[in-house]
């Protein structure tokens, strides 16, 4: 089973023009109703770095979980943030964004990458207190623009603290779309093998050509649990001034229809997703 988890709000953080709450709610129901594993559906930070998602408490309200196994996850970025998400019930997940770049672990969070360790440990204390589970993403996870220093012995580093603090989900990401099939490769070999135990997924920002042999290599390496957007929208305002698109869940979805992996969605509802999506999305 290939779980796939959509991401809508790494989809809409980036747009400058504020989409509807109302708009937003009607199109996270409609994914739900798709088969997804999980929907990363809103963010728990600060309004001033991220306005588009500064109505995500309001779009959970709206949303109708009654006929949907589909889990909820959404991104915070620190202890306050945490709490906040804690609150509701809804949620099921809370993911935190851990870079071992230090350049961009400041630039996306205000942390250094020691201060983002101490983070994670107080968001796995709610996480447990909550009955919530921890997504930690890896960014940075297969290179980083700012010359700061990368190889698999830094992402293993990581991924041990990561492992002893409790976390049971990794997602090594391609923040800005640099990974090569020799890189994800190399991470899927030498990592995973290591911890039988921990689920590992792939969040892949690519280009529009690159898209089939990063998720070809993840799969064939062991990989069974995939980030994507419908349409590829998105990626991270906070990684550099050019985003770089998610990866397509379409492209995905067909792909692995096309080799027999099963992932659980329904092909009609899904069509349905990525016709509104062309609506939601004003670009």
């Amino acid at each position: 089973m290939v779980k796939i988890i959509e991401c809508p709000r790494d989809a809409m953080q980036g747009i400058k023009p504020f989409i509807p709450t109302e708009t937003k709610a009607a199109y996270l129901n409609q994914l739900l109703q798709v088969g997804f594993d999980t929907l990363d559906f809103g963010s728990f930070v600060s309004p001033k770095a991220i306005p588009q998602m500064r109505d995500t408490a309001e779009v959970l309200g709206q949303l109708d979980r009654s006929k949907t196994k589909t889990k909820l996850l959404a991104i915070v970025a620190n202890r306050r943030g945490a709490n906040d998400a804690a609150q509701f019930e809804q949620i099921d997940y809370l993911g935190y964004p851990f870079s071992i770049s230090e350049t961009f672990q400041l630039r996306n969070t205000n942390a250094t990458i020691e201060e983002s360790i101490e983070r994670v440990a107080q968001i796995q204390d709610i996480c447990t207190a909550s009955s919530k589970e921890l997504v930690v993403y890896i960014s940075m996870g297969f290179g980083n623009p700012y010359g700061d220093p990368w190889n698999v012995e830094i992402v293993e580093q990581w991924t041990d603290r990561l492992v002893d603090m409790g976390i049971r989900i990794l997602q090594l990401s391609d923040t800005i779309g640099v990974a090569s099939p020799e890189s994800i490769s190399y991470l899927f070999s030498n990592i995973t093998p290591h911890y039988p135990d921990i689920e590992f997924g792939a969040h892949f920002h690519t280009t529009p050509t690159a898209w089939k042999e990063k998720v070809a290599t993840a799969y064939e390496h062991g990989c069974r649990r995939f980030d994507g957007a419908i349409r590829g929208y998105g990626g991270c305002p906070m990684a550099k001034d050019d985003l770089t698109g998610n990866m397509p869940t379409e492209n995905m979805v067909y792909y692995f229809r096309d080799i027999g992996a099963d992932t659980g969605v329904d092909i009609d509802r899904f069509g349905k997703s990525v016709e509104m999506a062309g609506e939601v999305f004003p670009i």
